[in-house]
């Protein structure tokens, strides 16, 4: 017996000795943000203390039985869920009105190449398919997934390299969490050319989301002739299963492209978007010149001030430091 104690005592001080070296349950809680890679790289999660934040899809995610239609097609390249602070489902994928629809995405429904338009939005005619995974990194701070991937045409030709960079941030004093959108769109051929729907109305970054009680959309652009033109909005409501309202806001950056991007939103469908590019225009993608575009989504329980978005877009288009 006297053996086994000291036996038994050892064994509890090396045990601990390892928690404090390695951490054990809490400090694993304590990590801050990791990502987690599965099934062969078709998604990867985004987690924060071991709570998902995002899941970026790879891979092509099969289209469920729910959905039915030539838009019902399986495709990857985009983001779903986003999950609210309790762990609410934000966005919306495969919708039974709209199953092309796929929680945040980026894709024009009008690409144009060699004299014909094929929709990349809805599917139709051009896709974006995984090329690789070019970093899966987690931190104390943040958390970043980077993919490339390749527009093909008649999924089978080569037109257009894409990078796409997320990085989560942790949460901040008031519990929101900033998530940073970066994407860059460089033509392998010559004469391709993204707009809007018949130019005028949706295009670009793309945002479903799911099902609100008490559903406000609220967007806010300055004024042309104001010293600093910031442009947000905002999509606040109870989600599905939700104990309160969550809020959902898109922050733009000041260098894209035909700065600001008008909002589209449609309340009936929970969508709301900054448009790219700006009406009556087809923006040509050239090579070795990729166009780039930034964002930042915020989320956080109940509706954002003002003043606090105000706060987030002065910190993204913060001017980088120097080396």
């Amino acid at each position: 017996m006297q053996r086994q104690s000291r036996t038994h005592r050892i064994a509890a001080s090396v045990a601990a000795l390892v928690v404090a070296a390695f951490g054990g349950p809490a400090a694993a809680a304590e990590a801050g943000l990791t990502v987690r890679r599965a099934e062969k790289d078709r998604y990867l999660d985004i987690l924060d203390a071991g709570k998902g934040v995002l899941r970026y899809n790879f891979r092509a995610v099969p289209v469920p039985k729910t959905a039915k239609g030539k838009y019902a097609v399986a495709r990857g390249d985009y983001v779903h869920p986003i999950w609210g602070p309790a762990g609410e489902v934000l966005t919306k994928d495969y919708s039974p009105d709209h199953p092309h629809h796929r929680g945040l995405y980026w894709a024009w429904p009008e690409v144009a190449y060699k004299g014909q338009t094929r929709d990349l939005h809805a599917l139709q005619g051009v896709f974006a398919r995984p090329v690789r995974i070019l970093r899966a990194e987690g931190g104390a701070r943040s958390a970043t997934v980077s993919a490339a991937s390749r527009w093909l045409w008649g999924d089978r030709e080569p037109i257009v390299d894409e990078t796409a960079t997320i990085t989560a941030h942790k949460l901040d004093a008031d519990g929101g969490r900033a998530i940073d959108l970066t994407f860059a769109f460089a033509a392998r051929v010559d004469g391709v050319t993204v707009a809007r729907r018949g130019q005028t109305l949706y295009g670009g970054l793309n945002l479903r989301m799911s099902a609100r009680a008490g559903q406000q959309i609220l967007p806010h652009t300055d004024p042309a002739d104001a010293p600093v033109r910031r442009a947000w909005a905002q999509l606040v409501g109870t989600p599905p299963g939700g104990k309160g309202p969550v809020s959902l806001a898109i922050l733009q950056h000041a260098a894209n492209p035909h700065y600001p991007g008008e909002w589209v939103s449609y309340p009936n469908l929970n969508w709301l978007q900054p448009t790219f590019p700006a009406k009556g225009v087809k923006h040509a993608l050239r090579r070795g010149k990729p166009l780039v575009l930034k964002f930042r989504l915020y989320v956080q329980p109940g509706k954002a001030a003002d003043k606090k978005l105000s706060a987030l877009w002065r910190d993204l288009n913060r001017p980088p430091r120097s080396p």
